[in-house]
């Protein structure tokens, strides 16, 4: 019964020539190489396809079209995403904001209440990290995929690893592959991916290398014509010179804030407070206050007092707070309320009064956003609106409004979730998210496929706070509003620790209280950055050198 109604379906459906995803899509409009490569996989590569793009043009687009023609011919139900953890909220959100899809993923309350998730929620997003760990790894084997995606794959080049293991044994009918650098030590690894898509494509590993490596050099091709003509039947790989996709690039400035005596000294009572309680590696201290509200704090503390005091109020009402810690939290409140200055509100007012153009605020915290566009209309700026309590509609005529009549737009990174901006070409970070990730989220607002002029970023910095420091880090370290979009989360991913980068300077901030401690403990990080950031320089130039031989021009 369900083959004969499989088949009525594709009886109706029009073949791959016809892309019906097209007309799903919102927030999204896919470039003629990302169909060609779509149709390509479906037509040609049945599904199973290595998609090696150069960093920043649209591998989860293509992956997550492939997806929606197979779901539209009802073709698959099941979908498993895989991805490094500080990908998974990136990908959940692509996949609401253009696909209109609903991934459960694996840190969420709905997917750790289930006793087997893996074979209940047909759409799932997780960690690889955690797919492959001993408490998830069976249930994952033994559930049943119609599509299973892999992004970043290069972390699957060593074929001895769980996390190669666990994806070579999934129970899957097609099979997506995303990286940038599929090779970084020898041929072998490129190998280890095209095998994981189709077992005996290349035969063995070692008539492979006795094929197709020379000896004495891992990284140089022999009988080059027979290799291309099998690695062609697998893999994708779209260049930036033959797309013409962003050519437009990015200045970045910081804006040197300078806080009042009064600001200065409350900024560093509240840090004292929160070293004085926060733990590193410890969820709950033993004194009550959880390590995610003690961070809540010092971040609000970099962006305003206003969203400080929100916090501050709500937990000196809670009662599962200690009665003395309670007390402290209304003592902090009542003096960020006695400041009157606002140092970084006015350093914003007198930027956006020498840039002629259309300007995007963002903010990470309602209540700055808040604040500031009460701010900014008082001062006589007409302004557009994106944040959080909004709805679709609402935000809809915000962004109508920004392309016409307003001049400055004041978001919240999840009040723009999904949301073009790319006719917008300046862009000011009031606060800084300690996450890199968030802050690349934010320019892939403005810099993106479809923007044609040179993009303006300000940082706005005061000193002696940890934005600062991270500011210092991510900008004089690796340049980072330099990179290509993409490039960012390749470069972390070749971190020693595999932590959350906002986790490691939380840790260094929190432990070392003086000033010459802790500038040493950043720089030490700021050269892991470099090392990071060079490793990823020569397998860029590596992997270029290589597909470029054995994906030739057609």
């Amino acid at each position: 019964m369900l083959l004969r109604r499989q088949a009525l379906q594709l009886s109706l459906s029009p073949g791959f020539d016809t892309l019906l995803s097209l007309s799903a899509v919102r927030n999204v409009q896919p470039l003629e190489y990302q169909q060609q490569t779509v149709r390509h996989v479906l037509r040609h590569l049945r599904g199973r396809a290595l998609l090696c793009d150069e960093v920043g043009l649209g591998k989860t687009v293509e992956a997550g079209l492939i997806m929606m023609e197979y779901l539209l011919r009802g073709l698959i139900r099941w979908v498993l995403i895989l991805t490094p953890p500080t990908l998974v909220e990136q990908w959940r959100e692509e996949m609401y904001t253009k696909f209109n899809l609903d991934f459960i993923t694996y840190d969420s309350a709905a997917f750790k209440s289930e006793p087997n998730p893996w074979s209940t929620f047909p759409h799932i997003i997780a960690s690889l990290d955690t797919a492959k760990r001993e408490n998830h790894r069976r249930q994952v084997l033994e559930a049943e995929y119609d599509l299973v995606i892999v992004d970043e794959a290069h972390h699957l080049k060593n074929s001895r690893t769980k996390a190669y293991q666990l994806v070579s044994h999934l129970k899957k009918k097609y099979i997506l592959l995303l990286t940038a650098t599929p090779v970084e030590n020898d041929l072998g690894e490129l190998f280890n991916l095209i095998t994981l898509l189709l077992p005996g494509q290349l035969e063995t590993a070692a008539s492979f290398k006795r094929k197709y490596i020379t000896r004495g050099n891992p990284l140089k091709v022999k009988n080059s014509v027979d290799l291309k003509r099998l690695v062609r039947e697998v893999m994708v790989r779209n260049r930036r010179s033959e797309t013409g996709a962003i050519a437009c690039q990015r200045r970045a400035e910081v804006i040197e804030v300078t806080l009042s005596l009064a600001e200065k000294a409350f900024y560093q009572r509240l840090t004292t407070f929160v070293r004085g309680y926060y733990t590193p590696g410890a969820d709950k201290p033993a004194a009550g206050v959880n390590r995610f509200v003690l961070k809540m704090l010092q971040r609000e503390a970099g962006s305003s007092l206003e969203a400080l005091v929100t916090t501050l109020d709500r937990m000196s009402a809670n009662p599962e707070q200690p009665a003395p810690l309670r007390r402290v939290f209304s003592t902090l409140a009542a003096q960020a309320r006695e400041i009157k200055e606002r140092s970084k509100a006015d350093t914003l007012v007198r930027l956006l009064e020498q840039i002629n153009d259309q300007v995007v605020v963002f903010t990470s915290f309602r209540e700055t956003q808040r604040s500031l566009s009460t701010l900014l209309r008082d001062r006589g700026f007409k302004i557009a609106e994106l944040h959080g309590d909004m709805r679709r509609l609402e935000k809809e005529e915000h962004v109508q409004l920004f392309m016409s009549d307003a001049r400055v737009l004041v978001a919240t990174e999840t009040g723009s979730e999904g949301r073009n901006l790319q006719f917008c070409r300046n862009l000011i970070n009031y606060d800084l998210p300690w996450n890199p990730m968030r802050i690349e989220q934010r320019i892939g607002r403005i810099h993106r496929l479809g923007q044609t002029r040179n993009v303006y970023i300000y940082n706005l910095s005061a000193a002696g706070t940890i934005e600062s420091y991270i500011l210092e880090l991510l900008d004089a370290k690796i340049n980072m509003f330099q990179l290509v979009v993409g490039e960012l989360d390749m470069i972390l991913g070749n971190l020693k620790e595999k932590r959350d980068f906002e986790d490691i300077v939380m840790d260094i901030w929190s432990r070392y209280a003086n000033e010459q401690e802790l500038k040493q403990q950043m720089d030490n990080l700021g050269e892991e950055l470099i090392s990071a950031r060079e490793h990823y320089r020569v397998v860029k130039e590596l992997d270029d050198r290589l597909l470029g031989e054995l994906l030739p021009d057609e």
